[in-house]
């Protein structure tokens, strides 16, 4: 690929330094996917700048006309601190005629919007765990199709912000005072779906109208596994200390029953395009314990890390990460909006 100028889109608390040397790891996690995407960009001899977006475009607006990029590479998760506003940010580039990495508006939408996106794959037959919605502000009305053990969750956000232990319930008692809290502390809609007790499985897909998927990956909850329930807490996700301490790793997914690993490979496929994605995506399943994978989430946003599981699935699919954002910076160049010729 030729030299690009490529401008890279961050959080505008997120510009990583120009090296992580010196800094604690908590301290370095902050921006480490920003840092690896712009030295490895740079380093594959691109022309790379990165811009930091809080809650205004004007900034985005005047790199694009005054610099204009080739591309801009999409880091960015929220806009005002609204992490459902994401998606106009690149609606707005595609106003612009701008190329950019990553999910189109309608795939971002979709994917985001867990209720919605949980009603369409219903719709395409796609396996996900039964669910229902309940609105803020409203008193919440248990219905009874609903079997527990039941999981709550926030209908918009992401990062398992609202997750923890007690986020798995066994009671309607312990249901309410769980809605109320994702009520209050996430300021959103609840989402509660029944509990799938089994293996937690991500599957990455890579493409535009031609898709490819990595293989299977999978959270190994170490010693969690004997001493609580298995799912993906904020802890679980993000803090280092806790992963060493329970044993809480991530690998490829081995000894799956048969068929599984094609069959994880049709729904992933089957998911994007129903969702309407496009770039790159993170498909998240729960494997039940007679071996049927259940669709949680499709994740638009996957942490692009060098060594985080997106990044480590793609090279264990022979594709490093260097070769990983080519293949992203190109998917972008590539991708056309519906009216641009």
């Amino acid at each position: 690929m030729k030299p690009l100028r490529i401008l890279v889109i961050v959080h505008e608390t997120l510009v990583p330094p120009e090296t992580l040397d010196g800094l604690t790891d908590q301290k370095a996690d902050e921006f480490r996917t920003e840092f690896d995407v712009i030295n490895t960009l740079r380093e594959q001899g691109h022309e790379v700048r990165p811009l930091g977006i809080g809650d205004s475009l004007t900034e985005l607006r005047a790199a694009i006309v005054d610099w204009q990029p080739h591309v801009c590479f999409n880091l960015l998760e929220e806009f005002g601190g609204v992490v459902t506003y994401d998606q106009h940010v690149v609606a707005y580039l595609e106003l612009m005629r701008q190329p950019y990495t990553g999910c189109n508006p309608r795939g971002m939408m979709l994917s985001r919007d867990k209720v919605l996106s949980k009603q369409l794959l219903t719709y395409h037959r796609i396996p996900t765990p039964k669910f229902g919605v309940f609105r803020r502000g409203r008193k919440p009305q248990i219905p009874r199709r609903l079997r527990f053990p039941l999981f709550v969750k926030s209908a918009t956000e992401d990062a398992s912000l609202g997750i923890s232990q007690a986020s798995v319930v066994d009671d309607r008692e312990r249901l309410r005072e769980r809605i109320e809290f994702i009520h209050e502390q996430t300021a959103s809609d609840a989402l509660v779906e029944e509990f799938i007790d089994g293996r937690e499985l991500y599957v990455g897909v890579l493409g535009n109208e031609r898709v490819t998927t990595f293989p299977a990956w999978e959270i190994s909850f170490g010693s969690l596994s004997t001493s609580a329930i298995g799912i993906a807490t904020r802890k679980v996700k993000w803090d280092r200390a806790y992963q060493a301490k329970h044993g809480i790793v991530t690998d490829p997914a081995q000894d799956l029953p048969p068929g599984v690993a094609s069959l994880l490979d049709r729904l992933a496929r089957r998911i994007y395009r129903a969702l309407h994605m496009s770039g790159y995506a993170r498909m998240d399943f729960r494997l039940s314990a007679d071996g049927w994978p259940y669709v949680l989430e499709a994740n638009a946003n996957p942490n692009l890390e060098e060594f985080e599981d997106f990044g480590r699935a793609a090279a264990h699919a022979g594709l490093a990460y260097e070769s990983l954002l080519a293949r992203i910076v190109s998917l972008g160049m590539r991708y056309r909006a519906e009216w641009r010729e």
